[in-house]
């Protein structure tokens, strides 16, 4: 019965030998925790980064679609001859007449 808890004793035992014994596992161990930390920070950090492009996308779609109804607005005819009338542009009132080539006719 002694011999038996002696050899337990010695089991729990955590002595030089054994930490020495034990050194690869335990830097093994180590560098697995520093790995799961810095993938931990280095998921965070790319979690922002996506929600920050995803709001700078919004931003730029929101701009596009602004810009695009002002050019729709400014591109139409009664709006064109309307900014060009001070310069003295006007709108034909009559068709444009064609000119036709008589080399064309024969």
């Amino acid at each position: 019965m002694k011999q038996q808890r002696n050899k337990k004793e010695k089991w729990f035992r955590i002595n030089y030998e054994a930490i020495v014994k034990n050194l690869p596992f335990i830097l093994f161990l180590c560098g697995l925790a520093v790995l799961y930390i810095y993938n931990g920070h280095y998921s965070d950090k790319l979690i922002k980064s996506i929600s920050r492009t995803n709001r700078e996308l919004k931003e730029m779609q929101f701009e596009y679609k602004t810009l695009k109804s002002e050019v729709m607005f400014r591109s139409k005819q009664t709006e064109l001859a309307r900014v060009v009338e001070p310069l003295g542009l006007k709108e034909l009132v009559t068709p444009p007449v064609v000119i036709k080539d008589s080399a064309d006719n024969k």
